[in-house]
């Protein structure tokens, strides 16, 4: 076990950590931060839940202290594929940050872009961004890139999914050639032409990949036969103790799903693209203080998303490729907590669900389910709702 004041932090941050009860480092951050301080490029390898937040965030924040910024000329860069990714790093190097004096900006799509030019007139010391809004923030003269000492890109691999990769290399060509720093799940082609293209002789750090961070949970594919037994058994589910996430393929879906679920009593939120910020904020305060028990998403939602906690992960749409699954499953079973991951699959799905999880490496133990059937309950924590749909 590796101490925080152990891998050459500075005091004052250890110092903050500590008041927040945070003391020894996971291993991807025990690996990575040493040569981050050193000035390494870095190309880091690991599930969502290792703790790659702090692994980059912590000796970025040790790298700038110390000097200033000026306004609208950060530092400190940090790319992100999502806003809740961006949110929530901005959340947890908040305090790391103002123990050093620097100060965290997080600048994404769905907020009044007036706000973050605002918010750009005082100095900041480390940006967190997402691709299109800094570009906006460029394009408009409030954002500038000249100043980037050290840049992190985070999630690569879904940033790749997304086609957000042209719009990244514009913005790297844009900050002089400091320290780069690299994080995906996986290395598929086109993020390991990014590698190639910005790393310098990169310090390479690997935890578990997303397929062994699977393993570490138990995986159920419940062969539920109709849309209307799989209705059913969705309210059932719903209804249990806990946090739960339940993956939609659509907005649409999650809409509907959303509603079929508070007609019958449950508490839940849907969170999907065209969802404004603040709505977006609000379901998910309420999931992690425990108000709003049920998350229903789309894929957006399977990444970056750190709630601990959640102990069942439901494809209500099973997803349309194996990456996703992982990714999805990758919302429980986080930090050492142990999760459950189930795949509802009605019968025309049988043939495509069995191919699916072969690919992603996961054996599921497979039954038919009714709404009634003991092991449903038994493996879910599933229950007879307050009320019944529609009533």
């Amino acid at each position: 076990m590796t101490s925080f004041a152990d891998l050459g932090l500075p005091d004052p941050l250890t110092r903050a950590l500590r008041a927040q009860g945070i003391t020894t480092a996971f291993p991807i951050q025990a690996a990575t931060i040493p040569d981050i301080l050193a000035g390494r490029d870095l190309l880091g390898r690991g599930p969502t839940g290792s703790g790659k937040t702090f692994a980059f965030g912590l000796p970025m924040l040790a790298r700038l202290a110390g000097s200033p910024s000026r306004p609208g000329h950060p530092r400190g860069l940090v790319l992100v594929p999502t806003r809740e990714l961006a949110a929530q790093i901005k959340e947890r190097l908040a305090d790391p940050a103002a123990a050093l004096g620097l100060r965290v900006l997080d600048v994404v799509g769905g907020v009044n872009i007036k706000r973050h030019k605002t918010a750009l007139a005082s100095p900041v010391d480390l940006l967190v961004a997402t691709p299109g809004r800094a570009q906006d923030l460029i394009n408009q003269r409030a954002l500038f890139f000249d100043s980037v000492q050290i840049t992190a890109l985070d999630e690569a691999d879904q940033m790749a999914d997304m086609g957000f990769l042209p719009q990244v290399r514009r913005l790297l060509d844009l900050t002089p050639s400091g320290q780069r720093l690299l994080f995906s799940a996986t290395l598929d082609g086109q993020v390991n032409t990014l590698v190639k293209r910005y790393l310098t002789n990169p310090a390479e750090h690997s935890t578990a990949p997303a397929q062994a961070a699977a393993d570490t949970m138990t995986h159920h594919k419940f062969l539920v036969g109709t849309r209307e037994a799989r209705n059913e058994v969705v309210l059932r589910i719903g209804a249990r103790k806990g946090r739960t996430i339940m993956f939609m393929r659509t907005k649409h879906g999650v809409d509907r799903q959303v509603k079929k679920l508070q007609r019958a009593g449950i508490q839940a939120a849907g969170l999907h693209g065209d969802k404004g910020q603040s709505t977006r904020t609000r379901a998910l305060a309420g999931f992690s203080d425990g108000s709003v028990p049920v998350l229903v998403a789309t894929d957006i939602a399977a990444r970056g998303i750190d709630i601990g906690e959640v102990s069942l992960v439901v494809h209500v749409d099973p997803p349309a490729e194996h990456k996703a699954y992982l990714h999805r499953a990758g919302r429980t079973a986080r930090a050492g907590h142990s999760g459950t991951v189930v795949t509802l699959v009605m019968e025309n799905q049988e043939d495509e669900v069995s191919r699916l999880l072969r690919k992603a490496g996961v054996e599921a133990r497979e039954e038919r389910v009714s709404p009634d059937s003991p092991s449903l309950a038994k493996i879910t924590g599933a229950r007879i709702p307050t009320k019944k749909a529609g009533a």
